[in-house]
């Protein structure tokens, strides 16, 4: 493991310090390291539109609106081999929120997130990509071959 000194005028650390223990942190290292694995995800995205991610997609919707709850609900069905898995949240008697795992390209998953958060009633949509290693394994079960994919953060 590597060390070095960071220095900063006293406000900007009292902040850093005081955000950092209402998150929960131990130690600061283990906060600058997570601000330094989402500056570089950050800037990867930016520029690298290629590879694999894992993503959640979060919206909000007010479910009496015309055929939105069914519109989304079919996006998501064209696009099954993107989306792993969904929660629905009743807010109150009109909002919903869903929370979507989304999994593919860079490129597709980012592609269906804003067509799903640029439906017409959708509020408050947001998508948030974790760049992936995909690999493929297979192993035997009994007289079967069992293929499957793992998914490793490249960060």
């Amino acid at each position: 493991m590597e060390r070095f000194t960071i220095s900063m005028d006293e406000e900007l650390f009292e902040q850093f310090d005081k955000i950092s223990s209402a998150r929960g942190y131990d130690n600061r290292s283990e906060a600058i390291r997570d601000l330094v694995r989402e500056y570089l995800e950050v800037s990867r995205l930016q520029k690298d539109n290629k590879g694999y991610c894992i993503a959640t997609l979060t919206y909000i919707y007010n479910h009496h609106e015309r055929d939105l709850a069914a519109l989304v609900t079919s996006s998501h069905h064209e696009h099954h081999d993107i989306t792993l898995s969904s929660m629905h949240v009743h807010m109150d008697h009109d909002n919903c929120l869903e929370v979507a795992i989304l999994r593919g390209t860079i490129q597709d998953v980012r592609h269906f997130a804003n067509k799903v958060i640029a439906k017409n009633g959708i509020r408050h949509g947001k998508l948030h990509i974790v760049p992936i290693e995909v690999s493929e394994f297979a192993h035997q079960h009994a007289d079967n071959v069992h293929r499957h994919t793992h998914s490793s953060p490249r960060t």
